[in-house]
């Protein structure tokens, strides 16, 4: 049962027509279902008053759905979170009387480049989601699993409930997890999958743990659970920042930013700058210790910046 995760964008609601509402905060889940195959749609809200959804959206993502109404600063800002999240494949919607020759400047050299132009026709859109799902490989590996926790909550007769997404690996039942960054364990009680108990969840996956020791109380979004050694937690990076070619604001000593991973999105501050400008060696203490893999991409976003403010990546090492 493949699952394909999607970043709906560009048209708030749009979602509502292709599939069924689920989980809402400051993201909602849609999900979509055919047999053994699986969609799950996530929109932001509240952007773009407030950056974190999109970038959430984004970082869940297998694809996208990018539906143009208008050329304006809130399209440039999504096509740059979406090339920097390395989101490959989607979908172009135009409407209005946009013209694909008034965008393919605005896209040229991003992911978003080699996406394809689509009718807007919420039934066509179904219908090539569930293909593209049933196309994609989903293979159970040894690998120990990592998870990020994006939704916690207590439900009564079955304790300790999180929603996420494997990230890397593969999961089971009954396993114990690490809680990171904390010191805690949890055991899996049981695995959903699109409301259906499972005995495993692999890469891709979106699933509902139950889990027993531990509470709703002592989790939070981002924490991340996993088994795998090669898991690492730090507050301090020093690395090579890529800055996005539209970026104006120079990078300082002493700026305020946030960095983005999975569903983690961590204030800190850069503390030193050098070399090139445009791809300067920077090195970033954050608030609290961000869960990674090694030489995983994270996003940097500087929220003064206007109206982008998607500085570009880093490589976490």
């Amino acid at each position: 049962m493949p699952n394909l995760n999607v970043a709906m964008l560009g048209a708030p609601e749009y979602s509502k027509n292709v599939g069924k509402k689920g989980t809402t905060s400051d993201i909602v889940f849609y999900n979509l279902k055919k047999g053994e195959d699986t969609v799950t749609i996530i929109e932001p809200l509240r952007y773009p008053e407030r950056l974190p959804p999109l970038f959430y959206t984004a970082s869940m993502s297998d694809c996208a759905v990018l539906i143009v109404d208008a050329i304006t600063p809130e399209f440039g800002e999504t096509v740059v979170m979406l090339d920097c999240a390395g989101v490959k494949d989607g979908y172009i919607i135009l409407r209005n009387y946009i013209d694909k020759s008034q965008i393919a400047p605005l896209i040229q050299g991003t992911v978003l480049e080699n996406y394809s132009y689509m009718e807007d026709d919420p039934n066509l859109l179904r219908e090539t989601l569930i293909e593209d799902a049933a196309k994609k490989p989903r293979e159970l590996t040894d690998i120990a699993g990592v998870v990020s926790v994006d939704h916690h909550f207590n439900v009564k007769g079955i304790g300790t409930v999180v929603l996420g997404g494997v990230e890397f690996g593969s999961i089971k039942t009954h396993d114990t997890l690490k809680v990171l960054p904390t010191d805690k364990t949890a055991q899996v009680r049981s695995i959903q999958r699109h409301d259906t108990d499972c005995p495993d969840a692999t890469k891709g996956d979106r699933v509902g743990l139950a889990l027993k020791n531990i509470t709703s109380e002592e989790l939070d979004r981002g924490y991340v659970l996993t088994a795998s050694k090669d898991v690492w937690t730090a507050d301090k990076f020093t690395c090579r920042l890529n800055i996005v070619k539209y970026w104006q604001t120079p990078v300082t000593e002493g700026m305020t930013i946030h960095l983005g991973h999975w569903m983690q999105y961590i204030s800190g501050k850069i503390e030193s700058v050098s070399g090139d400008p445009k791809n300067p060696d920077i090195v970033i203490a954050l608030e609290k210790e961000m869960v990674y893999l090694l030489n995983d991409n994270a996003l940097l976003f500087h929220l003064d910046a206007g109206k982008l403010r998607v500085v570009g990546t880093v490589s976490l090492n």
